[in-house]
Protein backbone atom coordinates (compact mmCIF):
# COMPACT_ATOMS: atom_id res chain seq x y z
CA UNK A 1 0.00 0.00 0.00
CA UNK A 2 1.65 3.26 -1.06
CA UNK A 3 1.92 6.18 1.36
CA UNK A 4 -0.94 8.24 0.59
CA UNK A 5 -3.64 5.40 0.73
CA UNK A 6 -2.01 4.13 4.40
CA UNK A 7 -2.38 7.79 5.20
CA UNK A 8 -6.22 8.00 4.08
CA UNK A 9 -6.94 4.24 5.47
CA UNK A 10 -5.91 5.91 9.17
CA UNK A 11 -7.85 8.77 8.41
CA UNK A 12 -11.12 6.37 7.61
CA UNK A 13 -10.66 4.55 10.66
CA UNK A 14 -10.15 6.85 13.41
CA UNK A 15 -12.84 9.20 12.25
CA UNK A 16 -15.13 6.37 11.48
CA UNK A 17 -14.70 4.86 15.35
CA UNK A 18 -17.14 6.34 17.97
CA UNK A 19 -15.67 8.64 20.62
CA UNK A 20 -14.98 6.90 23.73
CA UNK A 21 -12.25 9.63 25.30
CA UNK A 22 -15.32 11.79 26.85
CA UNK A 23 -16.27 9.86 30.16
CA UNK A 24 -18.90 11.80 33.19
CA UNK A 25 -17.64 11.45 36.85
CA UNK A 26 -20.20 11.42 39.39
CA UNK A 27 -18.36 14.08 41.77
CA UNK A 28 -17.08 16.73 39.51
CA UNK A 29 -19.15 16.35 36.18
CA UNK A 30 -15.79 17.20 33.91
CA UNK A 31 -15.11 15.76 30.89
CA UNK A 32 -11.82 14.35 29.66
CA UNK A 33 -11.19 16.27 26.31
CA UNK A 34 -11.27 14.37 22.69
CA UNK A 35 -7.83 13.65 20.74
CA UNK A 36 -7.76 15.87 17.98
CA UNK A 37 -8.26 13.94 14.59
CA UNK A 38 -5.70 12.53 12.58
CA UNK A 39 -4.74 15.11 9.32
CA UNK A 40 -5.09 14.01 6.06
CA UNK A 41 -1.97 14.32 3.55
CA UNK A 42 -2.43 16.63 1.16
CA UNK A 43 -1.32 14.07 -1.28
CA UNK A 44 -4.43 11.45 0.45
CA UNK A 45 -6.94 14.61 0.34
CA UNK A 46 -6.32 15.17 -3.55
CA UNK A 47 -7.36 11.22 -3.58
CA UNK A 48 -10.20 11.78 -1.36
CA UNK A 49 -11.68 14.27 -2.93
CA UNK A 50 -10.70 13.25 -7.17
CA UNK A 51 -10.53 10.41 -6.95
CA UNK A 52 -6.92 10.68 -8.64
CA UNK A 53 -5.12 7.31 -9.06
CA UNK A 54 -2.48 6.15 -6.66
CA UNK A 55 1.61 6.03 -7.17
CA UNK A 56 1.13 2.93 -7.78
CA UNK A 57 -0.96 2.93 -10.83
CA UNK A 58 0.69 6.04 -12.19
CA UNK A 59 3.86 3.99 -12.06
CA UNK A 60 2.34 0.90 -13.58
CA UNK A 61 0.87 2.94 -16.20
CA UNK A 62 4.17 5.16 -16.88
CA UNK A 63 5.91 1.64 -17.64
CA UNK A 64 3.53 0.62 -19.54
CA UNK A 65 3.60 3.84 -21.61
CA UNK A 66 7.39 3.04 -21.99
CA UNK A 67 7.49 -0.41 -22.97
CA UNK A 68 4.81 -0.13 -25.56
CA UNK A 69 5.74 -0.01 -28.79
CA UNK A 70 2.57 2.56 -29.82
CA UNK A 71 4.22 5.01 -27.91
CA UNK A 72 6.68 8.13 -29.52
CA UNK A 73 10.06 8.44 -28.51
CA UNK A 74 9.15 11.96 -26.87
CA UNK A 75 6.79 10.46 -24.88
CA UNK A 76 8.54 7.61 -23.75
CA UNK A 77 10.85 9.83 -22.23
CA UNK A 78 7.84 11.95 -20.48
CA UNK A 79 6.59 8.93 -19.20
CA UNK A 80 10.08 8.48 -17.72
CA UNK A 81 10.45 11.31 -16.49
CA UNK A 82 7.30 11.19 -14.82
CA UNK A 83 8.36 7.20 -13.49
CA UNK A 84 12.00 8.85 -11.87
CA UNK A 85 10.04 11.44 -10.29
CA UNK A 86 7.29 8.77 -8.53
CA UNK A 87 10.64 6.73 -7.57
CA UNK A 88 11.97 9.69 -5.58
CA UNK A 89 9.88 9.00 -2.72
CA UNK A 90 11.33 5.91 -0.68
CA UNK A 91 7.93 3.93 -0.40
CA UNK A 92 7.55 4.22 -4.10
CA UNK A 93 10.94 2.90 -4.63
CA UNK A 94 10.36 -0.02 -2.57
CA UNK A 95 7.07 -1.24 -4.30
CA UNK A 96 9.24 -1.52 -7.63
CA UNK A 97 9.60 -5.52 -6.57
CA UNK A 98 5.90 -5.73 -5.55
CA UNK A 99 5.05 -4.11 -8.68
CA UNK A 100 6.80 -6.32 -11.16
CA UNK A 101 9.07 -3.04 -12.39
CA UNK A 102 12.60 -4.15 -12.26
CA UNK A 103 12.67 -6.25 -14.51
CA UNK A 104 11.16 -3.71 -17.13
CA UNK A 105 12.72 -1.25 -15.74
CA UNK A 106 16.47 -3.07 -16.22
CA UNK A 107 15.16 -4.36 -19.81
CA UNK A 108 15.36 -0.59 -20.84
CA UNK A 109 18.96 -0.46 -20.22
CA UNK A 110 19.34 -2.54 -23.74
CA UNK A 111 16.85 0.04 -25.71
CA UNK A 112 18.49 0.98 -28.79
CA UNK A 113 17.55 4.39 -28.22
CA UNK A 114 20.40 6.20 -25.79
CA UNK A 115 17.53 8.35 -24.35
CA UNK A 116 15.85 5.30 -23.13
CA UNK A 117 19.62 3.58 -21.86
CA UNK A 118 20.18 6.65 -20.18
CA UNK A 119 16.17 7.42 -18.18
CA UNK A 120 16.64 3.46 -17.16
CA UNK A 121 19.92 4.19 -15.58
CA UNK A 122 19.04 7.04 -13.77
CA UNK A 123 15.81 5.57 -12.17
CA UNK A 124 17.53 2.41 -11.44
CA UNK A 125 20.15 5.40 -9.44
CA UNK A 126 17.21 6.99 -8.17
CA UNK A 127 15.62 3.79 -6.48
CA UNK A 128 18.33 2.60 -4.77
CA UNK A 129 20.20 5.59 -3.83
CA UNK A 130 20.02 5.49 0.54
CA UNK A 131 17.65 2.97 0.51
CA UNK A 132 18.79 -1.04 1.03
CA UNK A 133 15.75 -2.16 0.62
CA UNK A 134 15.59 -1.21 -2.94
CA UNK A 135 19.51 -2.08 -3.40
CA UNK A 136 18.71 -5.79 -2.65
CA UNK A 137 15.59 -5.67 -4.26
CA UNK A 138 17.47 -4.52 -7.37
CA UNK A 139 19.69 -7.58 -7.03
CA UNK A 140 16.54 -10.20 -6.28
CA UNK A 141 14.71 -9.34 -9.18
CA UNK A 142 17.62 -8.40 -12.06
CA UNK A 143 20.60 -10.29 -10.81
CA UNK A 144 22.15 -9.31 -14.32
CA UNK A 145 21.76 -5.25 -13.79
CA UNK A 146 25.28 -4.66 -12.09
CA UNK A 147 26.74 -6.05 -14.92
CA UNK A 148 25.00 -4.11 -17.82
CA UNK A 149 25.43 -1.12 -15.79
CA UNK A 150 28.90 -2.19 -16.00
CA UNK A 151 29.19 -2.33 -19.63
CA UNK A 152 27.46 0.61 -19.86
CA UNK A 153 29.83 2.66 -17.82
CA UNK A 154 32.68 1.53 -19.65
CA UNK A 155 31.44 1.33 -23.43
CA UNK A 156 28.23 2.80 -24.75
CA UNK A 157 28.92 5.51 -27.20
CA UNK A 158 26.79 8.17 -25.47
CA UNK A 159 28.66 10.13 -22.78
CA UNK A 160 25.60 10.67 -20.73
CA UNK A 161 24.69 7.06 -20.50
CA UNK A 162 28.01 6.40 -19.39
CA UNK A 163 27.45 9.01 -16.40
CA UNK A 164 24.20 7.86 -15.38
CA UNK A 165 25.36 3.93 -15.21
CA UNK A 166 28.44 5.09 -13.00
CA UNK A 167 25.41 7.10 -10.94
CA UNK A 168 23.52 4.25 -10.83
CA UNK A 169 26.27 1.59 -10.10
CA UNK A 170 27.68 4.42 -7.45
CA UNK A 171 24.32 4.27 -5.62
CA UNK A 172 23.47 0.92 -5.58
CA UNK A 173 26.72 -0.57 -3.89
CA UNK A 174 27.14 2.24 -1.34
CA UNK A 175 26.64 0.39 2.52
CA UNK A 176 25.35 -2.65 0.30
CA UNK A 177 27.85 -4.97 0.53
CA UNK A 178 26.17 -8.14 -2.08
CA UNK A 179 26.33 -5.25 -4.75
CA UNK A 180 29.81 -4.77 -3.89
CA UNK A 181 30.97 -7.98 -4.01
CA UNK A 182 29.01 -8.90 -7.54
CA UNK A 183 30.33 -5.57 -9.21
CA UNK A 184 33.83 -6.21 -7.97
CA UNK A 185 33.12 -9.64 -9.89
CA UNK A 186 32.97 -7.52 -13.41
CA UNK A 187 36.24 -5.37 -12.58
CA UNK A 188 39.72 -6.81 -14.36
CA UNK A 189 41.65 -8.10 -11.42
CA UNK A 190 44.82 -6.03 -12.27
CA UNK A 191 42.03 -2.89 -11.93
CA UNK A 192 41.36 -4.04 -8.65
CA UNK A 193 45.05 -4.58 -7.34
CA UNK A 194 45.37 -1.17 -8.61
CA UNK A 195 42.30 0.23 -6.47
CA UNK A 196 43.87 -1.79 -3.55
CA UNK A 197 41.21 -2.69 -0.90
CA UNK A 198 37.86 -1.74 -1.94
CA UNK A 199 36.03 -4.79 -0.87
CA UNK A 200 34.74 -3.00 2.25
CA UNK A 201 30.71 -1.87 0.80
CA UNK A 202 30.37 0.85 4.52
CA UNK A 203 34.34 2.40 3.41
CA UNK A 204 33.48 5.27 1.89
CA UNK A 205 36.58 6.35 0.46
CA UNK A 206 37.55 2.57 -0.69
CA UNK A 207 33.88 2.89 -2.80
CA UNK A 208 34.89 6.47 -3.53
CA UNK A 209 38.22 5.32 -5.24
CA UNK A 210 36.20 2.89 -7.03
CA UNK A 211 33.94 5.14 -8.34
CA UNK A 212 36.61 7.58 -9.15
CA UNK A 213 38.17 4.85 -11.89
CA UNK A 214 34.46 3.84 -13.44
CA UNK A 215 34.42 7.52 -14.11
CA UNK A 216 37.66 7.58 -16.15
CA UNK A 217 35.28 6.65 -18.53
CA UNK A 218 33.18 9.84 -19.25
CA UNK A 219 36.50 11.60 -20.20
Amino acid sequence: MDASMNNLLKWSLENSVPNTTTTSSSTDNTTNPARAPRALSPTALQRLLLNAPSDAELMKNAMAAIRSPATTLDDKLIAFDNFEQLIENLDNANNLGVLGLWEPLVEELAAEEEGRRMMGAWCIGTAVQNNVGAQGMLLSKAPTALSTLFALSQNDPDTTVRRKAVYALSSAIRNHQPALDELLRHIPEDIRKELGETSDASDMDGVDKLVSWLRRALV
